[in-house]
């Protein structure tokens, strides 16, 4: 059996969908289309059926998947215990991190990694937790960091760091904001926050049910520097890390001020799937963001 085919027909079943899995694997549908069928003449059985919504596999599919899975592991194991006999640290390893994140640490994480290992690859994903959540779950990422994320038995998490939300707002025409904001009174303000997929639009929402605050959502913007954008130029006012502020370049009219009593605040995690071997290069390419952490580049400063 083809472990290529292999692989392919679990990204399919992953999916739903040939289209989808032809895009991430960049192959063709009509490629994908040939493989299924090679391993169905190879097993002797079908493994897929069309809905309208796509594909799902066949009771003999779901079993191939399971058996695939561990095989697939097995071999990547093989693989990295090999080349870790040999002293060598290579190997390509993908990481996702969120834009406020990305913004302070991926520079110095690839400068870091290149130094120290030479022999391997580095590629840095940066979107929402949500994004970067599944594609760990369909194997496009080694390794995230993520906010808050929700009990999930095929993951582990690793806490690292937490930050607090602050309110922000628009220093334009006199405009100004209290040193702090009681988290009572934040339904007074007109928000532009993240969509409800957004783990700090989740968050905020929780804390304020929680609390019995109304509040006052005006609109729904997922990329944090257009958010910003809005919110400097008066629309409204965003909820957010400092970081997020910290990391806008260039001159702006912005101010943050910490929401209290009680404050607001958001856990940031390692994640690594339970499902698939932790390479040694995902270990210490973890090291290194402890590293970066460790030594305050998440820590706000003035």
């Amino acid at each position: 059996m083809d472990l290529k085919h292999l692989q392919s027909f679990i990204r399919i079943v992953e999916f739903g969908s040939l289209t989808r899995a032809a895009a991430t694997l960049d192959v063709s549908q009509s490629l994908l289309s040939r493989q299924v069928r090679q391993l169905e003449m190879e097993l002797g059985t079908h493994l897929l059926e069309r809905n309208g919504r796509g594909v799902v596999a066949t009771e003999a599919g779901r079993e191939l998947v399971e058996h695939g899975r561990g095989i697939l592991r097995q071999v990547e194991v093989a693989r990295l215990q090999l080349g870790q006999a040999r002293g060598v640290q290579a190997g390509k390893l993908a990481i996702g991190v969120p834009p406020s994140i990305g913004s302070l640490l991926t520079v110095e994480l690839v400068m870091r990694f290149r130094e120290r290992y030479p022999a391997a690859q580095i590629s840095v994903v940066e979107a929402l937790s949500a994004s970067l959540l599944e594609w760990l779950q369909l194997g496009r990422l080694d390794c995230a960091l993520l906010y808050n994320p929700a009990v999930n038995a095929n993951m582990r998490f690793r806490h690292v760091h937490s930050e607090e939300l602050y309110l922000i707002g628009s220093t334009h025409d006199g405009r100004a904001l209290p040193d702090s904001v009681p988290l009572g009174t934040l339904g007074q303000y007109p928000l532009i926050i993240p969509s409800p997929l957004h783990s700090v639009r989740q968050l905020i929402e929780a804390d304020a049910a929680r609390y019995g605050v109304s509040l006052d959502i005006r609109l729904e913007i997922d990329a944090v520097r257009s958010l910003l954008d809005l919110v400097e130029r008066g629309v409204g006012y965003g909820v957010l890390s400092r970081n997020a502020l910290l990391a806008r370049r260039g001159e702006h009219h912005l101010r943050a001020v910490p929401i209290v009593m009680p404050s607001i605040v958001t856990r940031l995690v390692v994640a690594t799937p339970t499902q698939r071997p932790m390479s040694s290069i995902t270990e210490r390419t973890l090291t290194l963001v402890d590293e970066l952490i460790a030594e305050g580049r998440l820590d706000p400063m003035e």
